[in-house]
């Protein structure tokens, strides 16, 4: 049986394509055979959650966006600690960093390109900062700039203090073209968006699978947001992505001790003050 994805990979050039341009494309790394078992996941959601496009200028009217896949099936839990994508996320947000959120993106024929944007403009930081979200994009079908593919910004995620509702008509974006299987992952403060669809009949399918720094809020209230059985399915690893540990041992405690280990009975995280501990005569 084939692994879903692969398992030897030098990631070198990636690493250094995100901290230089922002952005980077792992091309083929995830099995098809795993890839059309998502997309029917996808569909099967998209009928069952009655999903529609929620027409609006950012979300688009011709896109279907089914949100917190990880409260929808096993299936789902393969995605975030997927090793090459973590490894490239943690490049630049650190490790102990958090699942923001996970949802599908189906782009239909006739859909309009996105408005160009960062996903940590919300945050009220002055640009360039430490970065605090790295996203991806999972490719369920090829991405082409017919279709629709994610425009970038090369280098935007260095610029100063931009103006992101000023005139983007300057703005040059290049398409991120990848086959079926392939991730696309870029930095927080890369400037992107959505692509036009200006095919006839083809869906442009893919997974956002977006993270953030452990001392930031995630997009998708984690906690909430899954049920305590639900939780209960995952991994370990899963857990503490998801925000049930403890940052660097600090945040996130209750009474000193990790959720995960409270609730789920995961291995004790020492908490971080007791690292240093008053030696007794």
């Amino acid at each position: 049986m084939l692994s879903v994805w692969l398992i030897d990979m030098d990631l070198s050039k990636h690493h250094q394509e995100l901290s230089e341009v922002g952005f980077t494309v792992v091309e083929n790394l995830i099995n098809l055979d795993f890839i059309d078992e998502l997309i029917d996941n996808v569909a099967r959601l998209e009928t069952k959650l009655q999903r529609t496009p929620d027409n609006n200028r950012f979300e688009g009217n011709k896109t279907t966006r089914t949100y917190n896949l990880l409260a929808h099936g096993e299936i789902w839990q393969k995605i975030p600690v997927q090793p090459q994508v973590l490894e490239l996320i943690e490049g630049v947000i650190g490790e102990q960093c958090l699942v923001s959120s996970l949802a599908s993106i189906s782009l239909a024929p006739g859909e309009t390109a996105q408005v160009i944007h960062a996903d940590d403009q919300v945050q009220p930081l002055e640009k360039p900062h430490i970065a605090t979200v790295c996203n991806s994009m999972w490719a369920l079908t090829d991405f082409t700039e017919e279709n629709g593919a994610t425009r970038v910004v090369p280098g935007s995620h260095r610029w100063q203090n931009p103006d992101y509702f000023g005139d983007q008509s300057d703005i040059e974006s290049i398409p991120a073209e990848m086959p079926k299987g392939s991730v696309l992952i870029w930095h927080g403060s890369t400037w992107h968006g959505g692509g036009a669809n200006t095919t006839k009949d083809e869906v442009r399918i893919g997974v956002a699978m977006n993270y953030c720094a452990g001392f930031i809020r995630q997009q998708e209230n984690q906690q909430l947001g899954l049920s305590p059985e639900t939780v209960a399915t995952f991994s370990p690893q899963l857990r503490q992505l998801c925000g049930f540990g403890m940052f660097r041992g600090l945040t996130g405690n209750i009474e000193k001790q990790s959720p995960a280990y409270l609730l789920y009975g995961d291995p004790e995280e020492t908490q971080l003050w007791d690292y240093d501990p008053i030696e007794r005569d």
